[in-house]
C-alpha cells in the first residue's frame, strides 16, 4: 500500500498531497497537460488559453502524428480491454450478434490523479450544470449534487442469465436484452458526452473518458502471504467524469492501461487473475422494456413477471425508469457491469461488489461489509508518574538499545531518540516524569539525568508504555496521559448501513463533555465524604456470596488507602447483587454529587496526607457566602461526563472516571475490508491481547478516502473532526449548499452562529469570504432537496490511519516494545474481537416500518443465532438508502453480484477457525423509548480494550452471570415469542463489574429498562422480536425458492431449513447435533471443508498456469520496449509457485485457511435422526 507521502508514484495516484494538488501553479501545468491530452484525442482544448497555444505552436506536427497514429490503431486494445471483450464475445457468442460488443474505441485516459477533477469543471469557470449532475468550484474543494441524493435499494440489482447461481433477491436478465443495453451504453446522447472542461468553449469536446483502477482484495500479512488485487476498468461519458474523479480518490489510479508496467497480466505476484468493467449510462432508464426485446407479460414466464422483466404498456421504460445496475458475471473472473445512475454511491459500491467477487473466486480472503479501529486503553496518571517496565514485560532500556539500534539512537545520558521521528523518545525503564519540574529523569551512571517534558513528545518506555502532556480541554491545566503499549483490533463486520462501522473508529473524546464538580453544602457535604471514607466496608457481602473474603488477618483497606486502586473505591460503591439489602441501600441513598466528589479526592489523594484530606479540598467564596465549585488547592476541578442516548427529549449524561482518557485509536477500517484468515502455526507471536486460537483474522482497508457522511457536524462545533477535514482545500463534497458571496456575507455577519464552529471551519468561511467571487460548503449546510436539508451528506475524508503517520507509527513501535519482538519478526495485529452493529428503530406505522428496537447495549450471540441474523441482516431506514428491511447476507445483499451462500460459508469458517466471539451493538434504539444514535458504538470498544481475553470469553461471562440467555416466551395475547434468537444480553452485574473501568458510578448507566427493553414496552417489543422472526423465515425461504440453499456448507443449510420452516430433519436449533455443526472439530473433519481446500489448490493451480502462459505470449511483444519489466524474474517466480502449488503438501498447508467455495450443490444430513434424541 502507498504511504501517505508526496512521492511523485503516490501523488500520481491519489493526489495525497493537498498542497500541491492545489497549488496554482501545479494547477497551470495540469492545464496545459489536459490541453495536449485534448488535441491528441482530436478533441479542440479551451480557448484563450496562452500557455497552450505556445504549447500548440511547438507541437503541431508532433499532434498530427500522434493523431494519425491513434486512428490507425482504433482497434488496438490495452491489455485489460482485451480481457474485458474476448470475455464478452465468448459469453454471447450463441446470439450470434451482428457487432460484437466493443469497449469505447477511443477515450480520454485518466492516467494520474488530478484530471479528472480539472475535467469536472469548466477551464475558466466555476459551475456545471445539466440534468445529471451541478457542480461547483468552492473554497474548500468541488462539490458534486447529483439529481437523486442517495442511492435505492429496491429492485436495482440485475444481473445477467448465465454463470453461477442467481439469487431471488436479484432480477434476472436475458443475454439479448444485456447486449441491447450495452450497445445502447455505447452512444449516450451529446449532453452526456459533453466535457465540463470545455463547456463554455464555442466547440465543447465530446468524449468517453477512461480509468484503470487496482483495488485490494487480499491483503499482505508479513511473513505469511503477498497483496492480492484485481483490476477494474472504469468507462463513462465526458459529463460523468466527476464519478471517476470520485472513485480514483477513494482507490488509487493505477495509470495508463496501455502501459505495459500497468498491465496486472504481468503482474504475477499480485494480480488475483480477476477482471471486472463499470460503465456509467444512466441513459439507459430511457428504453422501453419493448425495444430491449422483453416479452409482453401474456408471453412471459413466472420468473420474468416477478422480476418484472415484461410489458403491459409499450411505453413502460426498463426498470420502471428507475436507477438500475445490471451485471453481467462468470465464474470465468470477468464481471462487466452497467450502472443508469450517476450517484457517486454506486460507483464506490460497485467497486465492493467487483472486490467481494474476485474474493469470492480466489479464496482464502472475505471482501466485508465493516468498520474496525485498533484501540489503546488511555489513563490520566495525573501530576507524576513513575515508570516501572519491569513488571510489565521485565524489559529494561540497556534490552531496547540493543534490540533495536535500527530505529533507536542511543544517547550517552541514557535514553534514546527514534532515527525516523526525533519526536518519540525512548526512556529508561525506571524513569520519573514529573508535570511540576516538567522534565523526564532517572539515573544513569550514578548520576540524575533530565530531559524536558513537551507537549510534541510521545515518551515510549521499554513496556511500550506511552506517556504523553496533554492539556486538558476544557481547564487551564495540564495533565500526563499514559497510553497502553498492546492494543485491541475490534472488527466491526456485517454491519448494517447506519449500523456505526464509522463510529467504532472515531475518539470518544469529541463527544465529552465538561463541568465543574458541584458542592451542595461545603460542611454538610464535607462530612458525609467523612462517614464514607471511615466506614467498616468488612459487612457489606450478602450472606450467600460465596467468595466473600476473611477479615480475620487483615481488616478491609479504608477507602482512601493507597493500596485500594480507584477502580476498587468505584467497585465498592457501586449496588451489585454481592452486597447485602442494607448496603445496596446505603449506597442508593448516597447523593450523586457525593459520589463524584468522593471518587476525585481519591484521584488526588496522597499517603503522606495521612487521611487528612480535607485541608487539600474547599471552595471558593462568592457574595458572602460557600460556592459550589469544589476546588484542589487553587485549582477549581472540572469533571468529565459522556451522553449515553436520551431519554424522551433529555440527555443521559453520565460522568466519567477521573483517570479515564478517550482511547488511543488506529483506525483499520470504514466501509471496504479485505480480509485474510491464517494458520495461527504459521502467524507467530500475536500479542497478550488475544486469545489463542486454531487461524487469525488480518484486516486491511481498501479503500484511501472514506466517504463520509457527517450526521452531527449540522451542529456547529460538535464534530470536530469534521470541521478540520472539509475546512482543507482540495475536498471532494456531495449533498451539500454552495453558499455564494451573498450567502458568505450572511454566514459572516451571524457572529453567534459563526462562532460556534470550531476554529478551522470559522476562520476557513472568514478566508472565503475576503474573495471577490466563488462558493463555498459550510460543514453544517447540507443541500435543500424539496425544502428540507439533505440526510446524507457526503465528503471524501483522507484515512486517519495515513494522514496522522506518526500516530500508527507509534502504536507499532510500542507494541514492538511490549512484545520483544525481534527486529526480523513483523509486528502482527490480528482481529481480537468482533462487534458486529444494527441500525434499530422504533415502530413507524406511517412509512411501514415495524421495531427493531429489542435489542440492548449489548449482545452475545452463538453462531446459530448470529447466522440467522447475518443471513438476514435486518436495517431500520438509513440516511445512506431510501429503504428499509433486509440487506441480506451479511448485509452485503444489495451489493453481493454472486450467490450469497459463497459469503455465509465463508464467513461460517471464519468464524470457526478463528474463534472469535459474535458480539453486536445497536445504534438508533433500545426499545421505543431511548433513543442512543451511535453513542453505544463509540462506547463498547472503549470498554473492550480494557478487557482481557479471558474477561471477553462470552463462556465465562455466562458462567459469572454477567451475560444472561433470552428465553422463548408466551405474551399476554397467549402468542409466541422466539425471543431465544436475540441470543444472550448483558446484565447489571456485566455493567457494574466492567463499565467502573470508564464511569464513576457504573451501575447508573443502563436502567434495567435499557438492559431488558420489553420493561418499556412489552407488547412492542413482543411484536419486534416477531417481526424480526417472520423476516428470518421469509429471507431464508428465498434461498429454497431460488435453489441456492443446496450451495450452502451443511450448518448454514440447517439454519436456513430451521428459519424456514421450523427444523431441520426434525432437529430445531436447540439439537445438539445442529450446535455440534457450528465447531471446529466438526469443521476440520468434514467432507465439505476438504472440498474447500481441494477447490484452492486446483484455482491457485490454475492461475500459476495462466501467468505462465500470459507472461510466454508477451515476451516477444516486449522485447523490444523499453521496460523495467524482468519478464524472466516473473516467469521464473510464477513456475516456482506453481511448482509449490501444485504438491501433495500445499493441500496439507491450507488446513486452518478459508479454502474456496467450489460452488456445486452439497447433500447435507444430520449425523443422528431426531428420533434418537428424543
Amino acid at each position: 500500500m502507498p504511504s501517505p507521502n508526496s512521492s511523485e508514484p503516490v501523488q500520481r495516484s491519489l493526489g495525497w498531497d493537498r498542497a500541491i494538488a492545489t497549488d496554482a501553479a501545479e494547477r497551470a501545468k495540469l492545464h496545459s497537460y489536459i490541453a495536449l491530452q485534448l488535441a491528441a484525442a482530436g478533441l479542440q482544448p479551451p480557448e484563450d488559453d496562452s500557455t497552450d497555444h505556445a504549447l500548440a505552436q511547438y507541437s503541431v506536427g508532433f499532434l498530427q502524428n500522434l493523431r494519425e497514429k491513434n486512428r490507425l490503431l482504433a482497434d488496438y486494445r490495452a491489455p485489460v480491454d482485451r480481457r474485458i471483450e474476448a470475455f464478452l464475445t465468448r459469453h454471447f457468442a450463441e446470439l450470434k450478434l451482428d457487432q460484437p460488443l466493443r469497449l469505447p474505441s477511443s477515450s480520454l485516459v485518466l492516467d494520474r490523479h488530478g484530471v479528472a477533477r480539472e475535467l469536472s469543471l469548466p477551464a475558466r469557470g466555476d459551475h456545471f450544470e445539466n440534468d445529471f449532475v451541478n457542480s461547483y468550484r468552492v473554497h474548500n474543494g468541488v462539490l458534486h449534487n447529483p439529481r437523486f441524493d442517495r442511492r435505492t435499494t429496491a429492485g436495482t440489482f440485475h444481473i445477467v442469465e448465465g454463470g453461477p447461481a442467481i439469487a431471488g433477491s436479484k432480477r434476472t436478465v436475458p443475454k439479448a436484452v444485456f447486449a441491447k443495453l450495452f450497445q445502447a451504453a455505447m452512444s449516450p446522447p451529446d449532453e452526456l458526452m459533453s466535457l465540463p472542461y470545455t463547456a463554455d468553449s464555442d466547440s465543447p469536446a465530446r468524449c468517453f473518458v477512461s480509468l484503470l483502477l487496482r483495488p485490494l482484495v487480499c491483503p499482505a500479512v508479513a511473513g505469511c502471504c503477498t497483496e492480492k488485487r484485481m483490476e477494474v476498468r472504469f468507462y463513462a461519458p465526458g459529463a460523468l467524469v466527476s464519478n471517476l474523479d470520485f472513485v480514483e480518490s477513494i482507490f488509487g489510479n493505477a495509470g495508463d492501461a496501455l502501459v505495459p508496467e500497468n498491465d496486472a497480466g504481468l503482474d504475477v505476484e499480485h494480480w488475483t487473475g480477476h477482471t471486472g468493467c463499470v460503465i456509467l449510462a444512466p441513459h439507459l432508464e430511457r428504453l422501453t422494456k419493448k425495444e430491449l426485446g422483453l416479452p409482453h407479460i401474456s408471453e412471459a414466464t413466472p420468473l420474468q413477471i416477478a422480476d418484472r422483466m415484461c410489458w403491459e404498456d409499450e411505453s413502460e421504460c426498463y426498470n420502471d425508469g428507475s436507477p438500475f445496475k445490471a451485471v453481467c458475471r462468470t465464474d470465468e473472473g470477468v464481471v462487466v457491469t452497467l450502472i443508469a445512475d450517476n450517484y457517486y454511491g454506486y460507483c464506490k459500491k460497485e467497486v465492493k461488489s467487483q472486490i467481494s467477487y474476485s474474493a469470492n473466486l480466489l479464496g482464502g480472503v472475505e471482501e466485508e461489509h465493516a468498520g474496525g479501529a485498533m484501540a489503546f486503553a488511555s489513563y490520566s496518571l495525573g501530576d507524576e508518574f513513575q515508570v516501572d517496565s519491569r513488571r510489565y514485560n521485565n524489559r529494561t532500556f540497556e534490552d531496547i538499545a540493543r534490540d533495536y539500534s535500527e530505529f533507536i539512537d542511543v544517547k550517552p545520558e541514557g535514553y534514546g531518540v527514534d532515527r525516523l521521528y526525533p519526536e518519540v523518545i525512548y526512556i529508561p525503564e525506571n524513569a520519573k516524569v514529573t508535570l511540576l519540574e516538567q522534565c523526564v529523569k532517572w539515573q544513569h551512571d550514578g548520576r540524575e539525568q533530565r530531559i524536558p517534558l513537551l507537549p510534541e513528545n510521545v515518551y515510549i518506555a521499554p513496556s511500550g508504555y506511552k506517556i504523553r502532556l496533554d492539556k486538558h480541554p476544557a481547564a487551564p491545566s495540564w495533565r500526563l496521559v499514559g497510553t497502553a503499549g498492546e492494543g485491541l483490533v475490534c472488527h466491526k463486520p456485517c454491519t448494517v448501513s447506519g449500523g456505526g462501522k464509522s463510529e467504532i473508529s472515531k475518539s470518544l473524546r469529541d463527544y465529552m463533555l465538561y463541568g465543574p464538580i458541584f458542592v451542595m453544602d461545603l460542611e454538610r457535604d464535607f462530612a458525609t465524604l467523612d462517614e464514607l471514607f471511615s466506614r467498616d466496608y468488612s459487612g457489606r457481602w450478602h450472606p450467600e456470596y460465596k467468595q466473600k473474603p476473611s477479615y480475620s488477618e487483615r481488616s478491609t483497606r479504608k477507602v482512601l488507602d493507597s493500596n485500594r486502586s480507584l477502580g476498587s473505591m468505584i467497585k465498592l460503591l457501586t449496588p451489585s447483587p454481592d452486597y447485602n439489602d442494607d448496603y445496596n441501600a446505603w449506597l442508593a441513598s448516597i447523593p450523586n454529587h457525593i459520589y463524584a466528589m468522593a471518587f476525585i479526592i481519591k484521584r488526588f489523594s496522597k499517603p503522606e496526607w495521612e487521611g487528612n484530606w480535607r485541608e487539600h479540598f474547599s471552595v471558593d467564596i462568592v457574595n458572602g457566602e460557600l460556592g459550589h465549585q469544589l476546588k484542589h488547592g487553587r485549582r477549581n476541578l472540572v469533571g468529565t461526563y459522556l451522553k449515553v442516548g436520551l431519554d424522551g427529549d433529555q440527555w443521559r449524561t453520565f460522568k466519567l472516571r477521573q483517570d479515564f482518557i478517550a482511547a488511543a485509536k488506529v483506525q483499520m477500517e470504514d466501509d471496504i475490508t479485505a480480509s485474510v484468515v491464517i494458520p495461527g502455526r504459521r502467524v507467530g507471536d500475536v500479542g497478550p491481547a488475544v486469545a489463542p486460537a486454531e487461524s487469525y483474522k488480518f484486516v486491511e482497508n481498501c479503500e484511501f478516502r472514506l466517504f463520509q457522511r457527517p450526521d452531527d457536524a449540522v451542529h456547529r462545533g460538535l464534530d470536530k473532526q469534521t470541521e478540520l477535514d472539509m475546512s482543507r482545500p482540495g475536498n471532494f463534497l456531495c449533498n451539500y449548499e454552495p453558499k455564494d458571496r451573498a450567502a458568505i456575507a450572511a454566514m459572516l455577519s451571524s457572529t453567534i452562529e459563526l462562532g460556534e464552529f470550531s476554529d478551522p471551519m470559522r476562520e476557513m468561511l472568514i478566508e472565503a469570504g475576503e474573495q471577490d467571487s466563488g462558493y463555498v460548503v459550510s460543514s453544517a449546510h447540507p443541500r435543500m432537496i424539496d425544502g428540507k436539508p439533505s440526510k446524507n451528506p457526503r465528503y471524501l475524508q483522507d484515512r486517519l490511519d495515513l494522514t496522522s503517520p506518526l500516530e500508527t507509527y507509534v502504536a507499532h513501535r510500542g507494541m514492538r516494545l511490549h512484545r520483544a519482538l525481534p527486529m526480523d519478526q513483523p509486528v502482527h495485529m490480528p482481529v481480537a474481537a468482533v462487534l458486529s452493529g444494527r441500525r434499530n428503530n422504533p415502530p413507524d406505522p406511517e412509512q411501514g416500518i415495524k421495531q427493531l428496537a429489542v435489542y440492548s447495549p449489548l449482545h452475545y450471540q452463538e453462531l446459530p443465532e448470529l447466522f440467522m441474523d447475518y443471513i438476514c441482516s435486518l436495517t431500520g431506514k438509513s440516511p445512506s438508502t431510501t429503504g428499509a428491511g433486509s440487506e441480506g447476507a451479511l448485509t452485503k445483499g444489495p451489493f453481493n453480484n454472486m450467490p450469497p451462500t459463497v459469503d455465509l460459508n465463508d464467513v461460517l469458517v471464519s468464524m470457526i477457525l478463528t474463534g472469535l466471539s459474535g458480539f453486536s451493538t445497536p445504534a438508533g434504539h433500545i426499545g421505543p423509548r431511548f433513543e442512543v444514535g451511535h453513542d453505544i458504538s463509540l462506547l463498547i470498544p472503549e470498554i473492550w480494550c480494557r478487557l482481557g481475553p479471558k474477561e471477553r470469553d462470552p463462556q465465562r461471562m455466562i458462567e459469572q452471570s454477567l451475560l444472561e440467555p433470552i428465553a422463548d416466551y408466551v405474551d399476554s395475547k397467549g402468542e409466541y415469542v422466539p425471543a431465544s434468537r436475540l441470543g444472550y444480553r448483558i446484565t447489571q452485574r456485566f455493567v457494574v463489574k466492567y463499565f467502573g473501568r470508564v464511569f464513576d458510578n457504573p451501575g447508573k448507566v443502563f436502567s434495567d429498562e435499557i438492559l431488558q427493553p420489553e420493561l418499556q414496552d412489552p407488547e412492542a417489543f413482543a411484536e419486534g422480536v416477531r417481526h424480526i422472526a417472520d423476516a428470518q423465515q421469509k429471507v431464508a425461504q428465498r434461498y429454497f425458492d431460488d435453489g441456492t440453499w443446496q450451495l450452502a456448507s451443511p450448518p448454514i443449510q440447517a439454519i436456513l431449513s430451521i428459519m424456514a420452516t421450523g427444523e431441520w430433519y426434525g432437529h430445531d436449533a436447540n439439537s445438539p447435533v445442529v450446535r455440534e455443526m457450528f465447531t471446529k472439530e466438526y469443521l476440520l473433519a468434514s467432507d465439505w471443508y476438504q472440498a474447500r481446500l481441494q477447490t484452492k489448490q486446483t484455482r491457485d493451480v490454475a492461475l500459476w498456469k495462466r501467468h505462465i502462459e500470459y507472461i510466454a505470449s508477451q515476451r516477444d511483444t516486449l522485447a523490444s520496449f523499453r521496460s523495467d519489466i524482468d519478464l524472466d524474474a516473473r516467469l521464473a517466480y510464477a513456475q516456482q509457485q506453481l511448482e509449490i502449488a501444485s504438491s501433495p503438501q500445499y493441500l496439507k498447508d491450507l488446513v486452518g485457511t478459508l479454502g474456496a467455495d467450489p460452488m456445486l450443490p452439497i447433500e447435507a444430513r444430520p449425523s443422528k435422526p431426531a428420533a434418537e434424541l428424543a
